[in-house]
């Protein structure tokens, strides 16, 4: 387990130490820069160079990754060029945010989507399978930004929910913080628990046909029993071995729906961050974006693990 442990955490520093310089450097190589973009393409020349000069833009690429990097390892990513604060501490706060919104989302998804994914592949032919098939298929097919989008207009229309931000001005409850939670965990969550339920459909159609299942049912135990203590843990591996995958892509969706509905988190700051080509917070962003899915990755191990002894070889 120490060696296991190790080598995930080599991989974790690695894909941060990667994902962040790649986003450093073609951020910086993109056309343009912060001061072009500050002062427009209309500003004296010797205004944009002092601009340039000041933020360590007229060094060249090596040079200014080189100092990047030498504070970096120090986990000291820059200051913003935006907002004129370190990079960590914004990075921080908009993780936490991305944070609350994805294990909602990822929470939401699982609880709806293995129940049915069981219900679905354990009555296989029934009406109820048909349903619940049909409906997994239009949530599969819908992207979040689409979701996120239609939720938004309902939400506007009939004022049922927050249509923007993430808590209402001057209110810091929980309750508000729930309510405003609503829209974008829900378009996160309903592709995602489409997913699980297909995976999981599938996986206990087989798991009921195994001998071990088959031969519960002909010594009496109640099949609903067999179903939702036997078949069930051999029926999880699927949906558990793409629980990292699943992080991955919660991320990327949540950085559509966090531009959409102005929830405060990565996806917003790192959006930001690239149309102004604030090249060190969107290195920071990066950072803890790859960090999210190392540590997804990692769960999802363990997740598996747990339920197949098998796969802790």
């Amino acid at each position: 387990m120490a060696v296991y442990l190790t080598r995930r955490l080599v991989f974790a520093v690695l894909l941060i130490f990667i994902v962040s310089s790649a986003s450093l450097v073609l951020t910086r190589l993109a056309p343009g820069d912060f001061a072009m973009v500050t002062l427009g393409v209309d500003a004296r020349p010797e205004l944009l160079e002092q601009t340039r000069a000041r933020y360590g833009l007229d060094r060249s690429i090596a040079a200014q990754y080189r100092d990047w990097l030498s504070h970096a390892v120090r986990l000291d990513f820059g200051q913003s060029m935006q907002h004129g604060v370190p990079v960590a501490g914004l990075v921080a706060g908009a993780a936490a945010n991305t944070a609350i919104l994805a294990v909602t989302a990822l929470s939401a998804a699982t609880l709806i989507g293995l129940p049915l994914g069981i219900i679905a592949g354990s009555k296989g032919g029934t009406a109820a399978s048909h349903a619940i098939r049909a409906i997994s298929i239009v949530a599969l097919s819908t992207p979040s930004l689409l979701t996120s989008l239609i939720l938004l207009v309902v939400a506007a229309r009939t004022g049922w929910f927050p249509v923007g931000d993430m808590r209402s001005a001057g209110v810091s409850t929980t309750t508000d913080l729930l309510w405003h939670l609503v829209l974008p965990a829900t378009a996160l969550a309903l592709p995602i628990a489409a997913m699980f339920e297909r995976l999981q459909a599938q996986a206990m159609s087989e798991a009921i046909a195994q001998p071990f299942v088959l031969a519960a049912v002909g010594r009496g135990v109640p099949r609903s029993r067999v179903v939702w203590r036997g078949a069930l843990k051999a029926a999880l591996r699927p949906t558990m071995a793409i629980y990292g995958l699943v992080i991955g892509a919660l991320l990327s969706g949540s950085f559509a729906v966090e531009a959409v509905t102005s929830w405060p988190g990565l996806g917003q700051l790192m959006l930001n961050a690239l149309r102004a080509r604030d090249i060190y917070l969107v290195a920071g962003c990066a950072a803890a974006g790859s960090m999210f899915l190392a540590v997804g990755t990692l769960l999802s191990d363990v997740a598996l693990a747990v339920v197949d002894p098998r796969a802790r070889e």
